[in-house]
């Protein structure tokens, strides 16, 4: 992953941002039979996580579209210039849009977006532009907040694990959030990180829980792909939260707490359609409840009942628009205070967090 200084990343939040209010129309595609969308992952959905979701996100898209449009999958995809390469095959063969899910697709996509200016591309989760190029993701770390909630709560150590891909804002501020939420129900508790350095590698995942368990961590949480981390947690008799889809139907233990989910179908659906009517424009999306973007799956019948209003509670005032998560004021893992009581955290400082919050046992490497 290329590092970027806090500076730099504002500058580029700001001019993407510039792109979604602003920006030129690229030219409409060719109208001659079904509109054909590229999407790549960077795993198989077969890992019943990340890219998962994503498919699900693209079956919805197949089945609101019908024959409208022809989808190409590429995936496994590796995050360096062979996916330029996935890229350009997909345009020649015919695609007018491409989704691409992964944080370091970006630079390649930009560098292929330049090169091709009537094909629209559509970055996850990263923050580069182009006047045919959207960056999109989610408030994710809402929903990571009440993860944390019942966490916290059910924690009888006091001493939760959470398994990290890579040093990125997106991680640390759902880290931080999960940790946020954990304090709020039990505030000496610790939320203990170590990173594996990258998305998907299941035995690295595994690896990571497993040391985390050895260290007396009586709950999982992660930011990976698979659910191998949630895995490790259930063999030794512990409690796991989930991420992406709902890991509790997916390996069927109620020991899942719960999981934070996607619904990308509500952002690949309308993008899709303003390609068909030749409406596209670049943008900077950051959708959260408002869009239906983000959710919590139902929770384990292990949560107490009175836990689970509480949560949803919670979740209603995010809706509402009454209370989000990086407001009032914020220590580091330091005992330095980052904001205070009062603030409410702008969204350029959540996309460039590089800081872990009090009771957050690790480091922003």
């Amino acid at each position: 992953m290329k590092k970027l200084s806090v500076m730099l990343m504002l500058v580029l939040f700001v001019t993407a941002t510039a792109f979604a209010t602003g920006q030129t129309e690229t030219a409409a595609p060719s109208a001659s039979g079904p509109l054909k969308v590229g999407v790549i992952y960077i795993s198989p959905p077969g890992d019943m996580g990340y890219s998962y979701m994503h498919d699900q996100g693209t079956i919805a898209a197949e089945k609101h579209f019908g024959d409208k449009i022809e989808v190409i999958r590429m995936e496994g995809v590796p995050e360096n210039d062979q996916s330029a390469r996935v890229m350009e095959q997909l345009i020649d063969a015919g695609c007018k849009i491409i989704f691409a899910n992964s944080y370091n697709y970006q630079d390649y996509m930009l560098q292929v977006a330049k090169e091709y200016p009537n094909v629209y591309f559509e970055h996850c989760s990263g923050y580069l532009s182009n006047p045919n190029m959207s960056n999109y993701f989610g408030r994710m770390y809402q929903m990571r907040y009440l993860a944390g909630l019942i966490a916290g709560t059910m924690s009888a150590s006091g001493k939760i694990g959470y398994v990290g891909a890579y040093n990125t804002p997106e991680v640390v501020r759902g880290i931080n959030a999960f940790a946020l939420g954990v304090r709020a129900a039990n505030p000496k508790a610790t939320v203990t990180v170590v990173w594996t350095n990258t998305w998907f590698d299941p035995a690295l995942e595994r690896q990571g829980a497993v040391a985390l368990l050895d260290q007396g961590c009586d709950i999982i949480a992660q930011h990976q792909d698979t659910t191998e981390p949630a895995k490790a947690a259930l063999e030794r008799g512990k409690y796991a939260v989930g991420y992406n889809a709902d890991f509790r139907k997916i390996v069927g233990d109620d020991r899942v707490l719960v999981s934070p989910m996607w619904n990308w179908g509500n952002y690949m659906i309308p993008a899709i359609q303003s390609a068909l009517d030749g409406t596209w424009k670049s943008q900077s999306y950051w959708g959260g409840l408002e869009d239906d973007m983000i959710t919590l799956s139902e929770m384990s019948p292990l949560v107490p009942a009175d836990l689970q209003k509480q949560v949803l509670a919670k979740k209603a005032e995010i809706a509402a628009g009454t209370f989000d998560v990086f407001w009032g004021e914020l220590k580091d893992n330091t005992g330095v205070v980052r904001q205070k009581a009062g603030e409410k955290m702008s969204d350029e400082a959540m996309l460039t967090m590089d800081w872990f919050v009090e009771g957050v046992v690790g480091k922003v490497k």
